[in-house]
């Protein structure tokens, strides 16, 4: 055999063929590396993802409970027994919402450093201090059987859920916190978990203490360079009372109606207890940055900002095509991600007096029960009712002791330990007067009241002198209605099954906190109104200011008997508005505030009802329509004023050209609305923040107001600025007018007619935890948008934004909803983001896009309808 021929040596491949070769190996592996972790993002997401369909069997059950779902996620929940259905409802919520569940009960437990580590833990002490968590303890303990038992059926269900998943089986948020808090598991859920959201969303519409603050603060600077009259004068001029000939009360006449039955008020009144406590009150994630403590809660619960409030109405049969009555409602709140709100139903196979539900609507996760609906026989809706339940009271302190009508008497003391995940304990003392928990300390505003109290507490004349040696110092203490306990848990069931206006009207007598508006219409055709809530009656003072403490004659003396409170029951003028404004005229019997909303939403849906009822039969469409008015009422005044304004410059005087045909609605892609904001912005920042003493520039509905006022008395003296070389009325506008036009110009271009409100005002949502980190890959994981909507601050349509700040959204209409008592199957609902609240879930934001258009998704209730509505249909049935 002979041997073949030798082969030729291979071709040594060029340089640039092996660069290519090189560069597509990087490319190939980088493939590689980013398929299979698109696989591992796609597997750790969709793992998280709830069972929506089949059967499914649960320790904990006694029978068969059905889960309906329709295309938009949202679930019907059918049991035999009570005990079955709020399990399944935990079972449920839990599904689609347990991270935001386990934030919001760390929150309310002021234990989120135990999540996100040390840049929690100043917040972490201020919530620990209002002790949420143990009110809602009391409140549990306090609890009927019943109610507790339908508390600890929900517990029951979430943790069956619990059960069999841990870790990112439950939420895509568990994964990346592993990445910085490797250790932690979810604790099982109890009630007193439920209960204390009830605290946190009283937070969120806490109301009047941020302006309390505000003018103490106000005050003291004011006083450095006027007399205390003239400072007097300034914050009457800067806080109007309610502009009653004007706007409309939501009960010019109230109603008489038989008192309750066994009347008696749910809590008893305790002057001697500690403010109604139940005790003496390798990767790292950087949670954003806020400038106070204050903020810093507001951006975990909820910010009382600009916006805050609602809108609600009732109209009778009277004035509707169907002849039964319409009732609609869009609660506004703080943006946020996913929304507070879960839609559900909850129903009784059968319904009878041991399982009586039958209701359908807006649930918080972590709740059982439906707070805001209708079931068979009646509906409601809540907005805020902006009275005033918190008050700061000055302390004067020595040692371990504080003044009380002349004698020391001992503080009372706590310690808590605040857990911080990756860093040491911290102890924390609480320290407590009679009034409640003092906050001075923890919160650069409150600490600087207690350092300067006294122009505070002479504001509004003299104050008791301050007793004690000169080794006394001064504290601010809260007192708030909130810290006592209460029974709103409860009430949330009694309005769920109330069946005419007694019923409801008992159910609204254990609604204390947060204070609501309630309106109420039934399928007999009645509408009605009834003011709830625990409001107090104040002793010398009216909580406008901070008041002495050491002076027991300036405490609350009780609360407002319920069948003295507000009520109408079918009005002669066939419907009830509520929209924070006030309540009655100040010929009432109680003194209820001085801080409403100024009442030009509610004067809006006043007239827009009378009007389309005046040329036709109302319809649930024309309650939709008025939803998303948009009207800026200040916006027609500047617009008239500035008819008769001179400005420089082609680019001004085409933009202010945009204001004549404006019909002063803010929508979406309307450029004179765009322009009309800049300069409504600009006019503000110019009257009261750009002074050598800037004054504030907060609330948009209180500055319509002040302004508004302004523009028809060009001697006012705040028109005149010298820091910013003006002094008429004219010139002011002007300059507002030219400035707008730069700020507009240099956003959207010089060309007017391409601006357009709805992208200066979007709305990105971003979630209450990962979307704020700091680490853009990771926020792009959770946030969504940005969105553009219409609408605007002080306007029916009520997206708010901050004066100074941004144009973009920062507070919304939460939800939407329409009830049709005549068919409750052509009632409609929507709300800002969907029922899931698992980034890159079908139900993630699905409903977002019709939220921000002003669409909103039938509501199927009946049986039958939910039927034919269902896309996937889940059997929990019991184990074994």
């Amino acid at each position: 055999m002979t041997d073949s021929p030798a082969s030729p040596a291979p071709a040594r491949p060029s340089l640039a063929a092996r660069i290519g070769r090189i560069a597509f190996l990087v490319v190939a592996a980088v493939v590689v590396v980013a398929v299979a972790a698109a696989f591992f993002v796609t597997w750790t997401i969709q793992r998280s993802f709830p069972q929506t369909s089949g059967t499914t069997q649960l320790e904990g059950l006694s029978a068969e409970v059905t889960v309906q779902r329709d295309a938009s996620g949202v679930p019907t929940i059918t049991a035999d027994t009570s005990d079955d259905l709020f399990f399944a409802q935990g079972f449920v919520h839990a599904q689609d919402r347990f991270f935001e569940m386990d934030f919001r009960r760390h929150v309310t437990a002021g234990r989120v450093a135990e999540l996100f580590g040390e840049s929690q833990a100043d917040t972490d002490a201020f919530l620990r201090t209002l002790g949420w968590r143990k009110v809602a303890e009391a409140e549990v303990e306090a609890m009927d059987d019943v109610t507790r038992g339908y508390y600890e059926a929900y517990a029951d269900g979430v943790n069956a859920y619990l059960s069999t998943r841990s870790g990112a089986e439950l939420s895509l948020e568990y994964a990346v916190l592993g990445l910085q808090n490797a250790d932690y598991e979810p604790e099982p859920w109890e009630p007193a978990d439920s209960v204390a959201w009830l605290k946190a969303m009283a937070w969120d519409l806490r109301t009047n203490v941020e302006d309390e603050t505000e003018r103490a603060l106000l005050t003291a600077d004011l006083a450095e360079g006027s007399g205390a009259e003239d400072t007097r004068a300034l914050l009457a001029k800067l806080y109007p009372d309610y502009p009653f000939d004007r706007n409309p009360v939501i009960v010019p006449k109230i109603s008489t109606v038989d008192p309750l039955e066994n009347d008696a008020d749910p809590v008893a009144f305790d002057t001697g207890g500690q403010g109604g406590q139940t005790q003496p009150a390798d990767t790292t994630v950087e949670w954003q940055e806020a400038a106070s403590v204050i903020e810093a809660a507001s951006l975990l619960v909820g910010d009382a900002g600009e916006g805050i409030g609602s809108n609600s109405w009732v109209v009778s049969g009277e004035l509707t095509a169907s002849g039964m009555p319409l009732l609609a409602n869009d609660p506004h709140l703080g943006a946020s991600l996913p929304s507070v709100w879960y839609q559900v139903q909850l129903k009784c196979s059968t319904v009878d007096a041991d399982c009586p539900f039958d209701v359908g609507g807006f649930s918080f996760s972590g709740l059982p029960g439906i707070v805001i609906g209708h079931n068979q026989q009646v509906a409601w809706g809540f907005t805020n009712l902006t009275t005033d339940v918190t008050d700061l009271y000055v302390e004067r302190i020595e040692g371990d002791s504080y003044w009380r009508d002349g004698a020391l008497v001992p503080l009372e003391e706590s310690t808590e330990t605040i857990a911080v995940a990756g860093g040491d304990d911290i102890e924390l003392t609480i320290r407590s007067t009679v009034h409640g928990p003092i906050i001075s300390g923890l919160t650069d505003d409150f600490t600087a009241i207690a350092e300067d109290p006294a122009p505070a507490l002479g504001a509004e004349g003299a104050a008791p002198a301050a007793p004690g040696s000169d080794a006394a110092e001064y504290a601010v203490s809260l007192r708030w209605t909130a810290l006592d306990p209460g029974t709103t848990a409860t009430a949330i069931f009694a309005l769920s099954t109330a069946q005419d206006f007694d019923d409801f009207r008992r159910a609204a007598s254990l609604f204390d906190v947060p204070a609501q508006n309630l309106i109420y219409a039934d399928v007999e055709g009645n509408i009605g109104y009834q003011t709830p809530g625990r409001l107090p009656i104040r002793g010398a003072g009216d909580g406008w200011m901070p008041q002495p403490g050491w002076d027991s004659s300036y405490d609350w003396t009780g609360y407002i008997p319920f069948d003295e409170l507000p009520v109408a029951y079918n009005p002669t003028s066939g419907y009830i508005v509520t929209a924070n404004n006030a309540i009655v005229t100040d010929d009432y019997e109680h003194f209820l505030s001085r801080d409403w909303d100024q009442g030009y939403r509610a004067a809006r849906i006043a007239h827009l009802i009378e009007r389309r009822a005046a040329a036709a039969p109302l319809t649930a469409q024309d309650m939709r329509d008025i939803q998303m008015d948009g009207e800026m009422w200040i916006g027609k005044q500047l617009a008239a004023a500035m008819s008769e304004i001179d400005v420089d410059g082609a680019g001004p005087r085409a933009a202010v050209d945009l204001l004549r045909s404006w019909d002063a609605q803010n929508t979406k892609d309307s450029a004179a609305a765009a322009y009309a904001n800049v300069l409504w912005s600009n006019l503000v920042q110019n009257l009261f923040a750009e002074r050598e003493q800037p004054l504030p520039i907060d609330g948009q509905g209180r500055l319509f107001t002040v302004v508004g006022d302004m523009l028809d008395d060009p001697s006012d003296p705040l028109w005149r600025n010298a820091q910013l070389d003006v002094d008429s009325r004219e010139s002011m506008l002007a300059l507002s007018a030219e400035e707008a036009y730069d700020e507009l110009s240099a956003l959207q271009g010089t060309d007017v007619a391409r601006w357009n409100w709805g992208d200066l005002h979007a709305i990105t949502l971003r979630s209450d935890t990962f979307g704020s980190s700091g680490i853009a890959p990771i926020e792009a994981l959770f946030n969504r948008g940005p969105y553009p909507v219409g609408g605007g601050a002080s306007v029916v349509d009520a997206t708010g934004w901050q004066l100074g700040v941004s144009y973009a959204t920062t507070t919304v209409p939460s939800m939407r909803m329409v009830v049709d008592l005549d068919d409750f199957d052509a009632s409609t609902w929507i709300h800002l983001t969907g029922a899931s609240g698992h980034a890159y879930h079908e139900h993630y934001v699905d409903q977002t896009a019709d939220w921000a258009s002003g669409v909103q998704r039938p509501w199927a209730y009946t049986d039958e309808a939910v039927d034919a509505a269902t896309r996937d249909t889940l059997v929990l049935a019991p184990a074994g």
